[in-house]
């Protein structure tokens, strides 16, 4: 065989292991992309829930503070936050539907119990003794995000970056 052979076949191999190796690295660059992207959009889907349950919770439960037990409360809102919860159920895990169960069971005790008065909530507030239905939940919710980005710790640092990373703007971060 003669010896240009030899070259050119050394340099067509050399040739074909380059493409390989930028044609596998360029796979597994855009496979974590898409996984990371993915995850950020998880996670950008999961706080949007979190925090509209949270909006709604709220506002329904200083509804069941200020009516009488004998007013009928209006059953949409309650049903409202019986839809996030199912929505919850797809997206989360049991432990933050059981939280959101007991949030929607606190406000419905709530309904049931006189109406407080500013004053009576003020002191309630100064004694501790006023209970906060939503605490649990927004913990259960941040422990669980959190779980979601260890194992990726130093990829997704804040929740900030999830959603720059997921194409949000600032100024569409309020849950539109």
């Amino acid at each position: 065989m003669d010896p240009a052979y030899y070259s050119a076949f050394a340099a067509l191999a050399g040739s074909a292991i380059g493409a390989l190796t930028t044609l596998g690295a360029s796979w597994l660059t855009q496979r974590e992309q898409r996984r990371m992207q993915q995850l950020t959009h998880d996670i950008v889907q999961r706080e949007e829930l979190y925090k509209h349950f949270i909006e709604e919770a709220s506002k329904v439960f200083i509804d069941a503070i200020e009516r009488e037990p004998a007013d009928a409360p209006d059953a949409s809102k309650l049903v409202g936050l019986y839809a996030l919860i199912s929505t919850m159920r797809v997206l989360s895990s049991s432990m933050i539907v059981e939280h959101a169960d007991s949030v929607v069971q606190a406000i419905i005790d709530t309904y049931l119990k006189p109406k407080l008065t500013f004053r009576e909530i003020s002191e309630a507030l100064k004694s501790s003794s006023f209970v906060d239905p939503l605490r649990d939940f927004s913990d259960a919710c941040r422990e669980e995000l959190r779980k979601v980005l260890l194992p990726r710790q130093g990829a997704l640092p804040s929740s900030r970056r999830a959603r720059r990373a997921a194409g949000s703007s600032p100024t569409n971060w309020s849950g539109s």
